[in-house]
């Protein structure tokens, strides 16, 4: 199963009404032919599956992806705690394709919902 690199921007909201290329998240995880996560796969490759955060005026943050209590999926920052963790909405339900949508909790508990912009094969 390939692993591929997702890039998502901050879609319309109160705050940015034309969406944000600024603010946004950059990804790897392995998907399917039909652009399904593939769980499993994850397993195998999960040293793999990071995350780089990037916002304007903070310095980027990067990380993994995770499967956390309860089920959840995340993307983590700091694997000694859980409170950076930053819980990912459904992302096991996600189809990854261009124009769909993906809503993240960030850590201070807002959460936002981002574009998909990029999709390409990991080198």
């Amino acid at each position: 199963m390939p692993l591929h690199v997702i890039r998502l921007e901050l879609a319309r909201e109160k705050d940015f009404p034309q969406g944000s290329s600024e603010h946004g998240y950059e990804f790897v995880a392995p998907l399917d032919a039909t652009g399904q996560f593939d769980a499993d796969e994850w397993k195998s490759q999960r040293k793999f599956c990071t995350v780089r955060r990037f916002w304007p005026g903070q310095e980027d943050e990067t990380g993994h992806l995770i499967h956390g209590r309860g089920g959840r999926w995340a993307f983590s920052y700091d694997p000694t705690t859980d409170a950076d963790d930053e819980p990912i909405f459904r992302f096991d339900r996600h189809v990854m394709r261009l124009g769909e949508y993906v809503s993240i909790t960030e850590h201070d508990g807002r959460q936002h919902t981002f574009r998909i912009v990029g999709l390409r094969l990991a080198a």
